[in-house]
């Protein structure tokens, strides 16, 4: 009983926390709240779930902010860097993460002293492990998945982006343009684009905020690109044609990856040819014949 009683005391603890510093919003608040919804209408994606009207994740993390901030008065560094690349750059989506991998664990090891009957405080310790980790192997997912995003819709935004500077249009103004029309097919580098564009307008130099965009997006075709930004501002070449080979080269680069993974085919398809259609076949062709002599065999011998 002393799993399920150290289970339930922590649920508990978590859930008292939770409701003291719960605090209701006020009048100001929810008209705030409702302006701000309204003009975010108008760039919603179409047909997704509006889920964050429904739960207030901010609200939802301020236990967990009152218990952090009892043992440090920041989050780790290095967990808001790895949040950051995965598109999470709220402050209190840290203190989320953190109060995840302490509830997680919890509630997973008291399910687990509730279903299973013997041998509880083994599977007790193997819950509390697999619930700890978890929130790490999805942000490792979340990250990497980021990151190929950002890679394959980096050629596209950058054909986009000579056709406006051959247009007329300066380079900063190429980028917020880009950004708002790959909001719907490319979330994740529009995001980037603006942000760009953001620190410009709080005063970063240009130089600055492209090389803040290689270190959040850490893509090695990125970087490449940032890098081929520095050098046509420092020197003056035509950006616009620049692009235009920059973007072949990310193609010809993406298609022979492709043609690389076709030709790992061959080699990976022998481990379940030697070891599942092989023997399947073996048994449909062969088996028949062995039953048919061994029937043969009995006959002559009787």
């Amino acid at each position: 009983m002393l799993p399920v009683l150290l289970g339930v005391a922590l649920f508990a603890t978590l859930l008292l926390l939770f409701l003291l510093i719960m605090s209701r919003s006020s009048a100001q608040s929810v008209l705030l709240d409702r302006v701000a919804r309204e003009a975010r209408q108008n760039v919603e994606l179409p047909g997704s779930q509006a889920w964050h009207g429904l739960i207030n994740v901010e609200l939802l993390a301020k236990p967990f902010t009152f218990v952090r901030s009892l043992f440090t008065p920041e989050p780790n560094a290095d967990l808001v860097r790895r949040l950051s690349l995965a598109g999470y750059r709220k402050a209190f989506h840290a203190d989320v993460f953190l109060g995840t991998r302490l509830a997680l664990p919890a509630v997973l090891a008291l399910a687990t002293a509730f279903i299973f009957e013997s041998n509880v405080f083994i599977f007790f310790l193997i819950a509390l492990v697999i619930g700890f980790f978890i929130p790490d192997f999805w942000l490792n997912h979340a990250i990497s998945k980021r990151r190929e995003h950002i890679k394959l819709s980096l050629p596209d935004s950058l054909d986009l982006l000579s056709i406006c500077l051959e247009a007329g249009l300066g380079l900063d103004q190429g980028v917020v343009r880009v950004g708002n029309e790959l909001r719907l097919s490319h979330r994740e580098l529009s995001e980037e684009l603006l942000l760009v564009n953001f620190e410009q307008r709080a005063g970063v130099q240009r130089i600055a905020a492209w090389q803040n965009f290689a270190e959040r997006a850490s893509v090695e075709s990125v970087r490449s690109f940032v890098a081929m930004l520095i050098q046509t501002e420092r020197f003056g070449t035509p950006i616009a044609k620049s692009l235009s080979a920059f973007s072949d080269a990310l193609r010809t680069q993406r298609r022979q990856q492709a043609e690389e993974m076709a030709a790992k085919t061959t080699i990976k398809l022998v481990p379940p040819l030697v070891f599942f259609i092989f023997p399947s076949m073996g048994v449909v062709t062969v088996g028949p014949a062995i039953i048919t002599v061994s029937k043969s065999l009995a006959h002559i011998i009787k």
